[in-house]
């Protein structure tokens, strides 16, 4: 909860990403509050009160993974939510002239969303969800220790540019709002 309000201020790529890996934490335990609080909150350096905020945010999660269906795969709503307006945002960018140099980062990092989505990427998710899905899943084999190719590195690298771009202009346009055509 604290790591997940921190991000969301100031870095909503980072933000989706770490609520990506939270659902999976929450998976990985069994969407269970009890193991989720003895066997992961308890690990951290938190007081009383923050260990027990942060139960309370679990249980929360794990209530909203229920009733929305996501026990198993998928994402929340409250993390569809972000990845639309991050593709409301990206469409408004790369529509006005005003963005000249996000429209060439883009059409840079194009080709990379193209051999992704012919590898298997789901046809429903937009550019942005395969450039989000790409970065989770590089992150991930980085965790596990998994060699990655210099060609995956290279499309990775590229893609953390792209998305972090889109994640200024997404700063500057809560901050005050973007100016389009």
């Amino acid at each position: 909860m604290f790591v997940a309000q921190e991000l969301r201020k100031k870095n909503i790529a980072e933000y989706l990403l770490y609520m990506w890996q939270i659902e999976d934490t929450i998976r990985a335990f069994g969407c269970s509050l009890s193991r989720i609080r003895r066997e992961y909150i308890d690990r951290f350096d938190y007081t009383d009160e923050q260990k027990e905020e942060e139960s309370d945010w679990f249980g929360n999660l794990i209530r909203m993974m229920n009733q929305e269906g996501c026990r198993e795969q998928g994402h929340l709503q409250i993390n569809k939510v972000v990845m639309q307006q991050l593709q409301e945002l990206h469409a408004q960018l790369l529509s006005s002239s005003k963005f000249p140099f996000y429209n060439s980062e883009y059409y840079k990092v194009l080709p990379f969303i193209v051999e992704l989505r012919n590898r298997g990427a789901s046809k429903d998710e937009n550019e942005i969800e395969t450039c989000f899905n790409s970065l989770y899943g590089v992150m991930m084999l980085r965790l596990q220790k998994k060699e990655i190719s210099p060609n995956t590195q290279h499309a990775i690298t590229e893609i953390s540019t792209f998305v972090g771009m889109l994640n200024d202009y997404y700063l500057k346009d809560k901050q005050k709002p973007l100016e389009f055509d």
